[in-house]
């Protein structure tokens, strides 16, 4: 692990921010401004499975526990401690997501869900009976094998579609599948077919306009164009590998299962090796 715990200096650059990379060796912090990649480390060994952040905290679901840290206006508050991530005695988790409000919900292994309300270091249940394999958290919606539910007023609510491996709830609503990237209007309605395993919008989008989105279908990355309400196949490189997540900040950033680091630039990929495998998730702390 030598070759990841070495810090890559860039200097100080203006409007630098910091993401996070979930892996199953732990998480990845990466300093990022523009489209250009600066120093990153390991800052958490863990088995990542998901990871998730707003302005004042980010989340990670690992085989053992939902860990969390605390954030500053999207930065890190102490850069130097030997245990960042705080344990929340969750138990195992395979996803995590944050809604509107800054509340955490995460699921277990066995579909089980809760709540841990911002500010609060307890655990409310939203639902103690198998839902199904939970494949993805964002906001109020759960994606699982079984379709989307939404999270209201402490329980779940079946909202339609099947075999869902990823949801973004910013703007419109979204929703990957194995058979199309679908978006909720009225009703659930299909944008482009074929296999989709990724989906991400803009957190800055507003509730009912899509600001910038994302999706990742088997063969090829999909871009939302505002100017025209559009989807296109987005060109770039396609050779680093399939990309399992997608965050916003100055550009685009996205990460590939294998470890390497996008950022979006002039319509291509730049790109940076991490050093880790077995990659989960992307989260950007909006600023």
């Amino acid at each position: 692990m030598d070759s990841i715990e070495e810090k890559r200096v860039y200097g100080d650059r203006e409007g630098a921010i910091t993401a996070y990379v979930a892996s199953a060796i732990g998480v990845v912090r990466v300093r990022v401004a523009g489209d250009t990649v600066g120093e990153f480390g390991l800052c958490e060994r863990c088995e990542a499975r998901d990871i998730a952040a707003t302005r004042d905290a980010v989340a990670v679901a690992t085989d053992e526990d939902v860990r969390i840290r605390a954030l500053e206006d999207g930065a890190d508050t102490d850069d130097a401690g030997d245990e960042p991530f705080v344990k929340t005695g969750f138990g195992p988790a395979v996803a995590v997501g944050y809604d509107d409000g800054g509340d955490l919900i995460a699921a277990d292994p066995d579909g089980h869900l809760a709540c841990r309300a911002a500010g609060s270091e307890e655990w409310t249940t939203l639902e103690d009976e198998t839902v199904a394999a939970v494949r993805a958290i964002d906001g109020d919606l759960v994606g699982t094998d079984s379709g989307v539910y939404r999270a209201h007023d402490g329980g779940l609510d079946h909202a339609g579609l099947t075999d869902v491996r990823d949801v973004s709830a910013a703007g419109v609503p979204l929703a990957a599948t194995a058979d199309g990237l679908y978006k909720l209007g009225n009703g659930w309605m299909e944008i482009l077919e074929g296999q989709f395993d990724a989906v991400a919008a803009d957190p800055r989008s507003e509730p009912g306009r899509l600001v910038r989105a994302h999706a990742v279908a088997s063969d090829a990355v999909y871009e939302y164009a505002a100017d025209d309400d559009e989807w296109r196949e987005r060109a770039g490189d396609r050779s680093s590998g399939r990309i399992v997540g997608v965050g916003y900040g100055d550009t685009v950033y996205a990460v590939t299962e294998s470890g390497t680091f996008c950022s979006a630039s002039d319509g291509e990929w730049r790109t940076r090796t991490l050093g880790v495998t077995g990659v989960t998730g992307l989260a950007v702390p909006p600023r």
